[in-house]
């Protein structure tokens, strides 16, 4: 029956990888909740190794404008300033993520600490989405290093607080910086194929040996999964954002930290360490 946990984490991991809410946190409620009869390591290794999926999807997404930027990218200002500026915002957390990744896990990736993430983003995205600005990007095509800087900056949040979302994070960097809530959420796409891509590769690269021990027709098949279920809700958050502002997001996050908070407090999952 293992199966069904696969099913079942890839579907949440493909809802919520994108969306900001916190992959992470839903993960390990899912994970608690469902009774996933692996190893804590071997867990953990999983749902990083689904996330590929999910970023597969945002290449299957925007594959054609893939192509026809690296068609043009020697002669595209536009496309050379965009990507740029992605590499420039992927620096500070790979940097980070290299010296104190491994750290921070093994100290903060409990629980609660990701409830108190979604709470205090919830509240934070609330208070972005009040405060009165006047976007001044609409096209990735003209972001600025400065602007994308400070994205790579503000990503680096939810490496240090684990539950808090990169995407989250990235957006709320973005629309700070004056990215229009559509452009703050696509650069948040495209941020995610390197550094998502290349954390799901070291991390299978690492521990490729322990995914046996949860079966590979297990681990294809929730990449599978979070694949088909990420590529429909990337689709459904740009709609969404061309015409909503993230009040519901920060509203449930707040809710959802509350939740795991008194599953914590009534014993229902446990506060433990997830690696």
């Amino acid at each position: 029956m293992d199966w069904i946990y696969s099913v079942i984490l890839g579907i949440v991991e493909g809802i919520t990888e994108f969306l900001p809410i916190s992959s992470t946190g839903h993960l390990i409620v899912a994970g608690d909740l469902l009774r996933v009869p692996w190893d804590k390591n071997i867990l953990s290794t999983f749902e990083v190794v689904i996330q590929g999926g999910a970023i597969l999807a945002v290449v299957a997404y925007y594959w054609r404008d893939l192509v026809r930027q690296a068609s043009t990218i020697g002669s595209d200002r536009g496309v050379q300033r965009m990507w740029l500026g992605i590499v420039v915002a992927c620096i500070p957390a790979v940097i980070l993520g290299a010296l104190f990744g491994s750290k921070i896990k093994a100290a903060l990736f409990t629980p609660s600490v990701v409830a108190w993430a979604l709470i205090v983003g919830g509240v934070l995205m609330y208070v972005i989405e009040l405060r009165p600005r006047q976007a001044r990007t609409h096209r990735l095509e003209d972001l600025n290093l400065p602007q994308a800087i400070l994205v790579g900056l503000a990503q680096c949040l939810a490496l240090l607080w684990p539950g808090f979302s990169r995407s989250a994070s990235s957006i709320l960097g973005g629309m700070l910086t004056g990215l229009d809530r559509p452009t703050a959420t696509q650069f948040s796409f495209y941020l995610g194929i390197p550094v998502l891509g290349g954390a799901t590769l070291l991390d299978f690269i690492k521990h490729r040996h322990e995914l046996g021990d949860a079966g590979l027709a297990n681990v294809a098949i929730g990449f599978v999964v979070s694949f088909i279920v990420a590529y429909f809700a990337i689709g459904w958050l740009l709609r969404f954002v061309s015409g909503h502002d993230f009040k519901g997001f920060a509203i449930y996050r707040v809710i959802a930290g509350i939740l795991i908070l008194v599953l914590v407090a009534t014993g229902v999952i446990s506060n433990t360490l997830r690696v």
